[in-house]
């Protein structure tokens, strides 16, 4: 595998993370006021959670991302619908959100 860099100003040769980016922005960033690092992260993982395993995305023909790689890779561990310890880090009084957290709840 090689790193692979684009032309400075050539949103077009990298249109999924230009896209991503776009929404991300639209999305979060431009809705929310961070009070500081942690609040962000906190902000953020809520969100990517959001995104991965309750939000159908019309590129996945109106699966999760989470649904759609179960599918893809019949091993993978969980899904969205299988995992209600993902639920869990979010409801209040369950100890702070931490990246450490998220990846043990398997997002």
């Amino acid at each position: 595998m090689q790193t692979l860099f684009i032309a400075k100003g050539s949103p077009w040769e990298n249109s999924y993370i230009e896209s991503f980016h776009s929404r991300f922005r639209d999305e979060l960033l431009d809705r929310e006021l961070f009070l500081g690092l942690e609040d962000a992260r906190w902000v953020v993982d809520r969100w990517r959670l959001d995104d991965n395993h309750h939000r159908p995305h019309s590129s996945l023909d109106y699966q999760t991302p989470a649904e759609f790689a179960a599918r893809c890779h019949p091993s993978a561990p969980q899904t969205a619908s299988a995992a209600p310890q993902q639920s869990a880090p979010l409801r209040q009084g369950s100890g702070p959100l931490t990246p450490d957290s998220l990846m043990q709840a398997g997002t």
